[in-house]
C-alpha cells in the first residue's frame, strides 16, 4: 500500500498481508486510521458500494469512500534517495519525547543538527532565536548540518525508525519493527556543509 500527503511532502509504503476484496479510496487515512482505533479487534465488511462498516460486538461506524478524482495518487515509480548524507537511528522513546516537548513548548520545527561531531534532534522554532527547546542526541558525524522538518509533518506510526537524509531534501524513515517506510521532505532552508 501507498499514499501520499495532498501537500506531496510525505509518502508512505506499507506491506501489509491483509487483502482487500476491492479497490477503494480513503481522503483522510489518519482520520480513518483513528476511527479503527475506536474498535480493539475491528471487522470490516466491504459489501457496500460506498462505504465499509467496521464493526466490532454491538459498536459499528461507516466510513464512505472516497471519489478517485479527490485523492492526490502517489508516483507508480518507486522512490530512492539522491544521496544517503545522514544516517541515525530515532528509537520510539526519543521520537516520543520529541512529539511531547513540540506540544508542550508548541515548537513547529524538529531539526536534525550536526556540529562536526554530535547529530542532535532540536525541537525549536527555528524563526525565534529566544524560542524555548528540546533536544536529543542521536548519533555521531563528521559532517556540519542543519536539516529542517515540520514537526507536523512526523506524524509516523510509533516505533525506532532507521533515518537516512540526503542533502537533497528528502529522508527516509524506515521502521525497524513494521513494513512500514516513510518518505518525508526538509524544508528549503536546510544546510548541508
Amino acid at each position: 500500500m501507498r499514499s501520499i500527503s495532498v501537500m506531496k511532502n510525505i509518502l508512505v509504503e506499507a506491506n501489509v498481508t491483509e487483502e482487500f476484496p476491492k479497490d477503494f479510496g480513503i481522503y483522510d487515512l489518519n482520520q480513518f486510521l483513528n476511527g479503527l482505533s475506536l474498535h480493539s479487534s475491528p471487522d470490516l465488511d466491504f459489501t457496500k458500494d460506498e462505504y465499509v462498516v467496521i464493526k466490532e460486538g454491538r459498536s459499528r461506524s461507516k466510513y464512505f469512500f472516497a471519489d478517485p478524482s479527490v485523492i492526490v495518487s502517489p508516483p507508480e515509480k518507486e522512490i530512492t534517495l539522491p544521496s544517503e548524507d545522514v544516517c541515525f537511528v530515532l528509537t520510539s522513546q526519543q521520537l516520543e519525547k520529541l512529539k511531547k516537548a513540540a506540544s508542550v513548548y508548541q515548537l513547529p520545527d524538529i531539526s536534525a543538527i550536526g556540529d562536526g561531531e554530535t547529530v542532535k534532534l532540536v525541537v525549536r522554532d527555528k524563526k525565534n532565536d529566544t524560542s524555548n527547546d528540546f533536544s536529543i542526541d542521536v548519533g555521531e558525524t563528521d559532517k556540519e548540518f542543519v536539516f529542517n522538518f515540520k514537526e507536523e509533518n512526523l506524524k509516523i506510526v510509533p516505533g525506532t525508525y532507521d533515518v537516512v537524509v540526503s542533502s537533497k531534501l528528502l529522508s527516509r524513515f524506515s521502521n525497524q519493527n513494521l513494513d512500514v517506510t516513510y518518505y518525508i521532505a526538509l524544508e528549503p532552508d536546510s544546510t548541508f556543509e
